[in-house]
This record gives C-alpha cells, structure tokens and sequence, in this order.
C-alpha cells in the first residue's frame, strides 16, 4: 500500500493514479468514511485524463488506528504531508462533509505555499455544524451526542442505521441500494472507534468562519437542499457568502451522500467548475 509517514509516525494511506503530468484533483473523504467513498469520482475524471488522488484521514480506513492527532490543524497538516511528498503543486481539492472542513482549514492554511488552484465543497460542514451561540440554528448537542455515543457502544448496528438519512433512503418513494449502504458500513468499520469517535467531536465543534473569510482561490460550494446530515440554510448557504470567490449550485431534493447517489449529476458539474 501506498503511505506517507508524519511527524508523529501516523501512517497516511493514499491513491495516486493517472498521468503525474496531468491537472490533480485531490480529494477529502467525511466521517467515518476512506478513499473509497470517491471511487465514482476517481473513476470518472481518470477517465477524463485527470490525476486523481485520495487519502484515508489518520484513524480511518487504512491509515493507522491513532488515538492522537484528532484536531481539524492536524488533519489538515496531513492532507499537507501527502501533497508534500507528492511534490503537487496547482491542484484541485475536493472535499465532502467533514472532508469539506478539512479542505478549508488546509487551503486557508497551506493553499498559498502549495499554489491551490480552486477547491470544492460538497455537503460540507462549514462554516460551523453544532447549536452554539454564533450558530443558534445548527445541529442540538443531543444529536451530536447521541452519533458519539452510536459510534463508541452500537458501531456496527448504528452504522448500518445512519445510511439511511445520509443518502435520503428514508424519504418517500426513494430506492433504497443495499450496496451503497453494506459499502458505507464497510468503510466506516475498516477504522478505529476511537478516532471515529473523536473526529465527531471534530467536525461538530470547529468553526471555519475564518478559513472562509481568507481563502483567494476560487471555491464551488455543492449542496443537497434535502441533506439530513449538514442542513444546507446553516451550512452550505452560509459557507458561500464569506468565500471571496464563492460560487454556489444547491441541489433540490438531493441528500447529505449525492455524490454517490447522484454521481452523474454532482461529476458534471464538478467537470464544468474544474474546466471553467
């Protein structure tokens, strides 16, 4: 397997394929997924000539079962070691849900030093996700409380639950595939307890105010006007109006998992935005 080792030893697994020469698109999976979660992406724009890369966040799939490290600097601090090792300069980064969080706090962080060309967010969580006072209408702690208590003592069982509002299946009239659900259960269980459990203290508690408001590139904000998991009016509506260069498609109807759900729909317009 492909990895890259950080400062403190964490082995950061990693896909690489297509020309090197080419355009690289670099993408950031969510909780509690890996790499895998962007096999319809990788796979089309490979197709298209692209360099696609992906990484396995620390803890998940993978890359090393750590209990440390578990901070949104940190895993953006990693995204930036593997670009590092890669030498890429110029690309494109992706990112969805709390991999959306990661490719904000990593361009406004390290975007200028690696010559970030433009990035996405896709169902993401910024600029914040819990109820808190700067954010009164966000996700109740309750909720997030009882996803950390689902994840440390019913994994298995409320892994295979969750699927269900995360594509929108639970909504009249929706097809429900047992394969997407047995391949996000599949992912989501090839990580570690521990750091699954922490990354949800993560993603519910980091503010992006502020990486939003510092990013110069230009950033397409993607989002399912039916997410169940990022309520598109808190987070993606917001998002877009404190990016310099912000540019918004909501999506009627289309839940938290579209880019697995509706690929053809979310790689067209991902086409259009990385050519534009």
């Amino acid at each position: 397997m492909a990895t890259i080792t950080t400062q403190d030893g964490t082995e950061i697994f990693y896909k690489d394929w297509g020309p090197k020469d080419a355009q690289a698109l670099f993408f950031h999976h969510g909780w509690p997924l890996s790499a895998d979660d962007w096999d319809s992406q990788m796979m089309f724009f490979l197709a298209k000539g692209y360099r696609v890369i992906a990484h396995d966040r620390r803890g998940h799939g993978r890359s090393s079962q750590t209990a440390e490290g578990h901070d949104m600097d940190t895993y953006a601090a990693d995204a930036a070691a593997v670009v590092e090792a890669l030498g890429l300069t110029g690309a494109i980064h992706i990112g969805h849900s709390t991999g959306g969080g990661e490719v904000t706090r990593y361009v406004a962080t390290y975007g200028v030093k690696h010559q970030v060309a433009k990035a996405v967010l896709i169902s993401a969580i910024p600029p914040t996700f819990m109820q808190s006072e700067r954010n009164p209408d966000g996700v109740p702690k309750a909720v997030v409380d009882g996803i950390r208590d689902g994840t440390a003592f019913h994994r298995s069982q409320f892994y295979q639950d969750i699927t269900m509002p995360f594509y929108g299946f639970n909504r009249e009239g929706a097809v429900v595939s047992d394969g997407i659900r047995q391949n996000w259960w599949r992912q989501g269980m090839m990580g570690a307890a521990i750091a699954q459990w922490e990354c949800v203290r993560v993603l519910s508690e980091t503010e992006f105010f502020d990486d939003l408001a510092v990013i110069d590139v230009p950033v397409l904000v993607m989002h399912g006007e039916d997410d169940q998991i990022c309520p598109f009016t808190t987070t993606g509506a917001r998002s877009v109006k404190l990016l310099k260069q912000g540019k918004l498609i909501s999506y009627p109807g289309l839940p938290h998992g579209m880019p697995t759900t509706h690929a053809d729909i979310i790689n067209r317009d991902l086409l259009a935005f990385i050519k534009g």
